[in-house]
């Protein structure tokens, strides 16, 4: 008896380690931003999304949308990839209808948008259903009395398209010179993590993006990441918030699911920024 229940225990143990590392419902993944940009008694909640590639959660992507409603965010951010390259934009127009009216909607390209070879039909889809596209632009806005500048760069993919010469680092800098005039606090959207010493160059705040998966495979405690493009083995910005002094970046782990590319220990998630005045910082 003693032995059968050993084994039980261990087949028990192994099943919920086997659904651990194997889940794949969405989660939502919190994180706090304190600045002295803001008073004490103002916050800015953001939802980002990143990667999404076309993927559906439930009927009209219900799931997906009623959790993103249930974080009651200020802004959306839509941090590229939210489109693929051959699928078809179904699961994007699900999720650009269904949140439309719950928060201003801020959306840049990701490199699947590019490597379709219809961004431009992506792009008016996006549009026209209310989002406004950040392409090397920015928005001032006001939330809860607190200025917010919402900046967005193309994905560097954009280059391909444009005339040869291009250069996206220059036109990164272009874009953005003098933005530090600007008296507010400064979210930037750039899909790949990677270019963070590019986007040091910018006077920002927080910058926001995905690209990682999270690095598909995940050992909690251990290793935050496995493998995500164009960073390769171990990547050092696979998924989670980093503190570059002045400057704070947060990584989506993304929302897109492939039975065919399992995630392990890494589910989809939902991510929640809350950025909270502080007055004892210096702005």
């Amino acid at each position: 008896m003693h032995k059968h229940l050993k084994i039980a225990v261990t087949i028990g143990l192994l099943a919920v380690f086997l659904y651990c590392a194997f889940y794949n419902g969405l989660v939502v993944r919190k994180y706090s931003v304190n600045t002295g940009k803001l008073n004490e008694d103002q916050s800015i909640r953001i939802v980002l999304i990143a990667d999404l590639h076309n993927h559906i959660y439930g009927p009209g992507q219900s799931e997906l949308v009623q959790l993103i409603k249930e974080q009651e965010p200020d802004i959306i951010a839509l941090a590229g990839d939210i489109a693929d390259i051959q699928a078809p934009l179904t699961g994007t127009e699900m999720l650009l209808k269904g949140i439309q009216g719950v928060a201003p909607v801020y959306y840049v390209s990701g490199n699947h948008e590019y490597w379709s070879n219809d961004i431009r039909q992506i792009k008016d889809t996006i549009r026209k259903n209310g989002v406004t596209i950040l392409e090397g632009s920015y928005d001032k806005i006001s939330i809860n009395n607190a200025a917010i500048i919402i900046a967005g760069v193309d994905d560097p993919e954009a280059v391909r398209y444009k005339k040869r010469g291009t250069n996206w680092e220059e036109g990164f800098c272009r874009a953005f010179n003098g933005l530090g005039e600007e008296p507010a606090y400064k979210v930037l959207l750039a899909h790949r993590p990677e270019l963070i010493e590019v986007y040091k160059q910018g006077d920002f705040d927080l910058v926001l993006s995905g690209h990682t998966h999270g690095g598909q495979v995940r050992i909690p405690f251990i290793l935050n990441g496995l493998y995500a493009p164009n960073q390769g083995w171990f990547p050092p910005y696979a998924g989670g918030m980093y503190d570059h002094g002045s400057l704070i970046h947060i990584v989506s782990r993304g929302v897109s699911f492939n039975p065919l590319l399992p995630r392990i220990f890494n589910p989809p998630e939902v991510v929640v920024i809350d950025i909270e005045g502080d007055r004892s910082i210096q702005p």
